[in-house]
């Protein structure tokens, strides 16, 4: 019986010719990462099983991203313990204040994540590495403190879905329209614990594509989300000074539990309204609602890398956010910071009336930069729309693309970029 990359990936790491769906497994850890909040908690557990030291101080990665800048004295407590930690560890990968960024985006840009590696991280969004055919998945802090004192995690091999692409996307549909529409048709829990594996036409999709898709591939429940390795991939590795590693593709017999095929030419750019981000809807049908918004943020690990910044400064090129609106523009990294001044884009911004903040996760979680009231509404790039994800619990987040964010902050209700065009 064939693998799926997944399968393939577990299997290797195991020292295993092959694995079975259910299969619990002990795998070696190419690298075990965590957040300002999450590593903080691991740190402890760490000390508690009297460990001296990390079983490799190359494969661990500290980045303080969700409360930084400190936003007050316990968020700084909590940086200057992952500090101290990576001090007396000697942590290479120690990213804080001025080479820090969103964890999920900064990992792959600083060439950490290798193909057919196993990474886990002590945050649910660790499946982004996906996209570099990586076998990638969130785990809780005690699981991290394990992971950095033997370098090895036991896992069940999950079952997999096929997720076929085939067409082209149309103009302004992008991997955030395409993993919203997959999640309004699996649901938030259609793939409980189990592996989305990408596969088809996957070349029309670019990186921040895939890396926006794999993402959020555990909104829909997932164990992990994964693309094959195919010459974008190796371009990017290459580019960022990464590890090739040994891409693990699926076996011709491989065996998925369903498949989904996803036609992108048939997917028009999508939102999720509250309180779920299987509850989609397409910009055509919310547009007709009318739905005035306070505040857009255009940023996270999940829409924050450049091709997002440049998506979303073409359409606030030129034009001014809506009045009695907030845009915040989060940049995902350093590098992308700095390569959005290099090409204008911050002029574009803030002539736009936009703020531009440092790398953080902030908003997203409702810790700092953009929380909201009761009653606000906010259309975020983000990937979680829960109640009082961003602050009150009588606040509304509407997830979309930056291309639909930035011209909903210009017309001041929710809209996509044809509205605006169309003068509408």
């Amino acid at each position: 019986m064939g693998m799926t990359m997944t399968q393939k990936i577990l299997a290797k790491s195991a020292g295993l010719d092959s694995v079975r769906e259910g299969q619990f497994v002990e795998c070696r850890l190419d690298l075990v990462f965590g957040n300002d909040i999450t590593a903080p908690v691991a740190i402890d557990e760490f000390y508690k099983m009297g460990v001296q030291k990390v079983f490799d101080k190359n494969k661990v990665a500290l980045i303080p991203d969700h409360f930084t800048p400190n936003k007050d004295i316990a968020a700084a407590a909590l940086a200057k313990k992952m500090r101290e930690f990576a001090k007396a560890m000697e942590i290479k990968h120690y990213f804080e204040i001025g080479k820090a960024g969103i964890e999920h985006a900064l990992l792959p840009e600083m060439g950490l994540i290798t193909p057919g590696g196993v990474v886990i991280g002590a945050d649910s969004h660790t499946c982004t590495h996906g996209a570099l055919g990586a076998f990638a998945t969130g785990v809780g802090s005690t699981d991290m403190a394990v992971g950095m004192a033997t370098g090895y995690a036991w896992f069940k091999t999950p079952a997999a879905i096929n997720v076929v692409i085939k067409g082209k996307k149309r103009p302004h549909v992008s991997g955030k329209d395409v993993i919203l529409h997959l999640i309004g048709l699996l649901g938030v829990d259609g793939a409980r614990y189990e592996s989305l594996e990408f596969t088809g036409d996957i070349a029309s999709l670019t990186m921040d594509d895939r890396f926006t898709i794999s993402n959020m591939a555990i909104e829909a429940g997932a164990k992990n989300g994964i693309f094959p390795v195919d010459d974008l991939t190796v371009d990017y590795i290459r580019g960022h000074g990464g590890n090739m590693g040994e891409a693990c593709g699926a076996d011709p017999d491989a065996v998925y539990r369903s498949e989904v095929i996803i036609d992108l030419g048939g997917i028009e750019p999508t939102v999720a309204f509250p309180n779920l981000p299987e509850n989609t809807k397409t910009i055509s049908e919310t547009e007709k609602l009318g739905i005035r918004i306070d505040q857009v943020v255009i940023g996270s690990c999940t829409n924050g890398r450049m091709e997002d910044m440049r998506k979303a400064a073409e359409i606030l090129r030129g034009r001014r956010i809506a009045d009695m609106l907030r845009c915040i523009v989060i940049p995902a990294t350093q590098a992308v910071w700095k390569q959005c001044v290099g090409e204008g884009l911050m002029d574009v911004f803030i002539d736009a009336g936009a703020v531009v903040s440092t790398p953080t996760c902030g908003p997203c979680l409702g810790g700092h930069m953009g929380v909201l009231a009761d009653g606000e509404k906010c259309v975020a790039t983000t990937n979680r729309n829960f109640v009082g994800r961003m602050g009150h619990t009588g606040s509304e987040v509407y997830l979309a693309s930056p291309a639909i964010a930035a011209a909903s902050a210009i017309a001041g209700y929710i809209c996509g970029p044809d509205c605006l065009l169309s003068g509408e």
